[in-house]
């Protein structure tokens, strides 16, 4: 499903040149607003705002964000099903029958704002993540002055996840191409070998990794580009009024609830 398809994404969507501190600052600060918002309305407004940027701005194929969405999507919705039946009091909106399990108004109304801010909050993040390359967020931690050996790290890491993927899908479809999923049986015999040997395969591969990166001068330190740019004062400006504006409405929907 992601075969390479989300770093593809942030290199050639159309808000790709955007300024990409402007691009963190807004994701950012509206994360934090979804975050602190005790009413469900904002965190949902967040989330359709960034779906409609991912989708229409910058082009994002809308299966794709779909796809991307569904996950914590399933963990948001199983999260507000279980919270409206096992947490909270008051009167009872819907009577199971069974155990006596029943959604109360309180555990609905909490179940509907974790749910709204797990939703406004991911959007955030999947704005930047398909919206902006690492090597760019890399870059703007280091002038956060993250310690350098974290910010190496987290590039290691992104490079081995994408080197994981990659690694097993090429013995899937070798896999594949020995029929090795024809049946019940042996889908179950060939995934089984596949785990086993993915970790082996992927070992050897970061190793040859490592020995090329030191045949390159590689030192024990990674070079990180800097793609730094100040923000107009104009655009800060509506940045800030729009977050300002995201703040009123947390303020004015914070007695707001659906029963």
């Amino acid at each position: 499903m992601f075969e390479n398809t989300l770093d593809n994404y942030a290199h050639s969507n159309n808000l790709r040149d955007a300024n990409v501190n402007f691009k963190v600052l807004f994701a950012i600060m509206t994360l934090i607003v979804s975050l602190i918002s005790t009413s469900p309305v904002i965190p949902l407004i967040i989330t359709i705002l960034m779906s409609y940027l991912i989708i229409f701005p910058a082009k994002i194929p809308w299966k794709f964000y779909l796809k991307f969405l569904s996950i914590p999507f399933i963990f948001g919705f199983l999260t507000f099903v279980y919270m409206s039946f096992f947490f909270g009091t008051g009167p009872d909106i819907f009577n199971s029958g069974i155990f006596n399990l029943s959604v109360t108004v309180d555990g609905f109304n909490t179940g509907l704002l974790v749910f709204a801010r797990m939703m406004g909050g991911f959007t955030c993040m999947a704005f930047l993540a398909l919206t902006t390359p690492m090597t760019e967020l890399f870059s703007v931690l280091e002038s956060f002055k993250i310690p350098k050996i974290i910010i190496e790290l987290a590039m290691m890491m992104y490079r081995y996840i994408f080197l994981f993927i990659d690694e097993g899908i090429n013995m899937y479809h070798a896999q594949q191409t020995r029929l090795g999923y024809h049946n019940l049986r042996s889908s179950y015999k060939s995934m089984g070998m596949l785990a086993s040997n993915l970790f082996i395969r992927t070992w050897i591969k970061g190793e040859q990794a490592y020995i090329s990166m030191e045949s390159r001068g590689y030192n024990g330190s990674l070079y990180i580009h800097n793609y730094q740019n100040s923000i107009e004062t104009k655009n800060l400006v509506l940045l800030l009024c729009f977050e300002a504006l995201l703040v009123l409405g947390v303020y004015l929907s914070g007695n707001f609830s659906v029963f």
